[in-house]
């Protein structure tokens, strides 16, 4: 068994794809996902499986469509990729609520930061499958910073990367 986390993208965001936490719960135990937990009422799932990360991204992309009516875009990493991008985070310096991960479903273009519009003091960095954002003295919902490379990603700050990487670590 591994231990995973799911990270649903642009779910209970701005009054947005509501998708009350113990449904997704209940929605990993219908998929045979064992020790599901929930973080925050963003979708975060925790969880363990003895499907790879392929059939689990796709099993539950397939089932929350078919819940919220509508296509849901999942991030999985393992517990073990989850605790390296907590590692990696190339701003140690800045608090965790300023730093923003935003995992993609692939590796970031090599150029996906020359395509940044809108810098205004923030600090970026690639991931092996993240883009990592300091958003320094900029208010986070002010910034006019935009990647497009993000766009078919979703983003937690670095405190609830660092919870979640915590809670997968606890999983048996």
């Amino acid at each position: 068994m591994t231990a995973y986390v799911a990270l649903l993208r642009a779910v209970n965001v701005g009054g947005t794809s509501k998708l009350p936490m113990a449904e997704l719960k209940s929605i990993a135990e219908d998929l045979g996902f064992a020790s599901p937990r929930t973080f925050i009422a963003s979708g975060n799932l925790v969880f363990t499986s003895g499907k790879s990360e392929a059939a689990v991204r796709a099993a539950l992309e397939k089932r929350l469509a078919e819940h919220m009516g509508k296509p849901v875009a999942v991030m999985v990493r393992t517990a073990a990729e989850l605790a390296a991008v907590v590692k990696a985070n190339p701003f140690k310096d800045a608090p965790g609520r300023r730093v923003l991960v935003t995992f993609l479903p692939d590796a970031p273009p090599r150029d996906a930061l020359d395509a940044a519009k809108g810098l205004d003091g923030e600090r970026l960095a690639l991931g092996k499958r993240e883009i990592y954002t300091d958003y320094r003295g900029t208010l986070l919902g002010r910034s006019k910073l935009r990647i497009p490379a993000t766009a078919t990603g979703t983003s937690r700050n670095m405190n609830s990367v660092a919870k979640l990487a915590e809670m997968a670590k606890e999983l048996p």
